[in-house]
Order: C-alpha cells, then sequence, then structure tokens
C-alpha cells in the first residue's frame, strides 16, 4: 500500500511517499524559518500562503525520487490537526483534492499521534506498550501508549510547553529566530552551575508540566547581569539544564506508574543533545530504553504523517469528500485500532 503523506500544520511543508512493504521510498520538506525570521515568530498568513506555494514542487520532487507516478498512490494523508487553522486548510485542500481525482481514499491525521509514530520508521522500532514524551511546539505531553489510538495521558503543559518556553526565553535573551536550537547551542558555551533555576512541578504529585514560571527566573536573573556573551551563555546553560532535568524527573515518574520500561521521545525538542543524554541515563538505570526517531524526524516532517496514515487507511479507517480541519484536537480522543 503506497500512501502519500502530507504536513502543513505551522511553518514546515512536508511530503513523503511511504510504501507498507518496502517502507520510506522518498521524503522532502521546505522550512519557512526565513520567511518569518523578519518577525521573531510565524506569522499564520504568511505561513500558508507559503504551503501553497510550495507543496506542488515538494510532491513532484518525491515522485520524481521515488521512481513512482501519482496512478500508484493508494491513498492521501494529510495532518487535519492540531495546528494553525490556515496551514491546516491548505493540506487538507490539497490532499482531498488529490485523493478525489486518483480516486483513493484519504485520511486526517493527527498531528501529535504522527510525531508519537515517528519512531516506527526506524529499522529498531518500539514494540508496544511504551510510555511516550511528546516535546513539539506548543505541547507537552507524557502518554500511556498500548496501541494505536490506545492513549491515556498521564500529564501536559498547564501553561508554557517546553518548546515555547525556550523560543521566549530565547528572544528575551535577543537570540535570533527559532530561539530554541539557538538556546540549545548556546547553552554549551555555559558554566555548569553558576546558576540554579527551579525544576518546576516536580516537588507535587503527578506528571504535569509548567514552564512559565521557569522562563521568569531565568529573564529576572539576566536582567540583572550585565548583557555579557559570558553571562547569556550561561543563563541558557541553567535554564536548559533545568528544563531537561525537568523532563527527566517526570518521564521517571511516568514509567514508574505505569511500570513501564519502554519510553519513546519525540517532537522538535526531541532532537536536543544532552535531553537525549539524560533520558539515556535515566532508562538505563531503570534497566528499560529509550526510542528516538532519526534526527530529521523529530521536527514536523511528512513521513511521519504517512506512516500513521497508512496504519488508519489499513485498518478501514477514510473520509468523506467535505474537507475538515482541528486546530484543537485532544490525542486521547482518537478511535483504537487493533493490535496487529
Amino acid at each position: 500500500m503506497l500512501i502519500l503523506g502530507l504536513e502543513t500544520s505551522c511553518d514546515e511543508t512536508g511530503v513523503a511517499l511511504y510504501d507498507s512493504d518496502r517502507g520510506l521510498l522518498a521524503h522532502a520538506l521546505h522550512s519557512q524559518i526565513a520567511l518569518h525570521a523578519e518577525y521573531g515568530g510565524v506569522v499564520p498568513e504568511l505561513a500558508s500562503r507559503d504551503h501553497v506555494r510550495k507543496t506542488l514542487p515538494l510532491l513532484k520532487e518525491i515522485f520524481r525520487t521515488a521512481g513512482v507516478t501519482p496512478d500508484a498512490v493508494d491513498g492521501v494523508a494529510y495532518t487535519r490537526g492540531p495546528g494553525l487553522i490556515g496551514a491546516l486548510l491548505v493540506g487538507a485542500a490539497i490532499g482531498r483534492s488529490l485523493a478525489w481525482t486518483w480516486g483513493v481514499p484519504a485520511i486526517g491525521v493527527h498531528h501529535m499521534e504522527g510525531h508519537l509514530l515517528a519512531p516506527m520508521l526506524e529499522a529498531d522500532p518500539p514494540p508496544f506498550p511504551f510510555v511516550a514524551l511528546l516535546v513539539s511546539g506548543g505541547h507537552t505531553l507524557l502518554v500511556q501508549v498500548d496501541g494505536i489510538g490506545q492513549y491515556r495521558i498521564l500529564g501536559e503543559s498547564v501553561d508554557d510547553a517546553a518548546g515555547e518556553a525556550f523560543d521566549k526565553t530565547a528572544k528575551l535573551l535577543g537570540l535570533p529566530y527559532p530561539g530554541g536550537p539557538a538556546l540549545a547551542k548556546l547553552a554549551e558555551q555555559g558554566t555548569p552551575g553558576r546558576f540554579s533555576f527551579p525544576r518546576p512541578m516536580t516537588d507535587r504529585p503527578g506528571c504535569d508540566f509548567s514552564f512559565s514560571g521557569l522562563k521568569t527566573a531565568a529573564i529576572t536573573a539576566w536582567r540583572a547581569l550585565e548583557p555579557t556573551p559570558e553571562n547569556r551563555a550561561d543563563i541558557a546553560h541553567a535554564f536548559e539544564d533545568a528544563v531537561v532535568e525537568t523532563l527527566a524527573i517526570k518521564c521517571q515518574r511516568a514509567l514508574r506508574e505505569t511500570r513501564l520500561r519502554r519510553l519513546v521521545i519525540a517532537g522538535g525538542v526531541g532532537a536536543n543533545r544532552r535531553l537525549r543524554q539524560r533520558l539515556r541515563e535515566m532508562t538505563a538505570a531503570m534497566g528499560g530504553q529509550v526510542h528516538y526517531p532519526r534526527l530529521e524526524f523529530c521536527t514536523d516532517n511528512g513521513a511521519m504523517i504517512a506512516y500513521a496514515g497508512w496504519r488508519r487507511l489499513a485498518a478501514g479507517s477514510s473520509e468523506d469528500i467535505a474537507i475538515e480541519v482541528r486546530p484543537r484536537w485532544p490525542l486521547d480522543s482518537l478511535p483504537a485500532l487493533e493490535q496487529g
């Protein structure tokens, strides 16, 4: 079964062709970083227009790379939500139109389910059940995953998500857009231990997250200092250290609560080097394992949407011709698929 995947939920246009027998045949991604850098953040209308411009050229590229023609496609998967409504509508309209033209079924995929299943694209995919830490953009979730669609939310962000806290703190430190990766890179130059910031909500039961206060603590400390490169790097190091340690504490708590030993990390923050190292150490100490998608599939991409779409299309799910997107869409509201 050959599935075309389209990802247009925010500021990256991703397309991919996934074959159920041969695996991922081709994928391509266009980032809008240069487009939004002037504004210091994503401008929704500009994002939507850029998806319109880039999607079809990228589709031509992956068909050429894969050496297949559109008449070989058996289904189309596109991101239905959550995300920016205009950006979602671009992908949904293109995906539904192509499916209707080719006479194949289409399915709208949950963006976070795509991230959650991205490690399944690797040579050694994690078997169910496992705990997943999803850290993508405005989302930070801990989920018990017993199968596709069998999700129990263990904890989530009550204010700023980890990615948002990275970006907002970076912006207030005067770092360029996109802020999260810039802050992580700067943190490598910082002096360990010079500053210590709180590990929010780790002193109370549960697996929920809160990073707004941590962001405030970092900025308050920064504003009391001379704006030197050394001070900026030390603040960045301490901030990243606090986020990483908080995520590790909550992941360990979730594994103990569920009595599972397998952890999956997905989403853009999952590419953070220090987070990967810390979670690898933590799971090893518990006698468990941690799984990640490859770095290029941590951020938004079409491959994860194609894979998730294949799993649901193969189970008989599809949608009618109506175009509907869901900017807000609880992950645990998805229907479960039988394991197999």
